[in-house]
């Protein structure tokens, strides 16, 4: 695989982390928009957090592993 096609290829499999992690924070919020109890409000900041954290760590962590190869 030359390196344009590596490149490019990892920078879909960035974006597409970005995006389903952006999704999951935002139905987080859906869930926490729409809770009618207490259980069901800290189940929608659990996803928003873990949402957040993952859109923070996952990409770096990725391009440090790439880094290093």
């Amino acid at each position: 695989m030359t390196p344009d096609h590596l490149a490019r290829n990892r920078w879909l499999i960035l974006v597409a982390i970005r995006i389903v992690t952006a999704m999951g924070a935002v139905f987080g919020v859906i869930v926490l928009a729409r809770a009618p109890d207490t259980g069901m409000r800290v189940l929608g900041v659990a996803i928003v957090l873990s949402a957040l954290y993952a859109m923070a760590v996952v990409p770096r962590g990725l391009t440090a592993k790439w880094r290093s190869r």
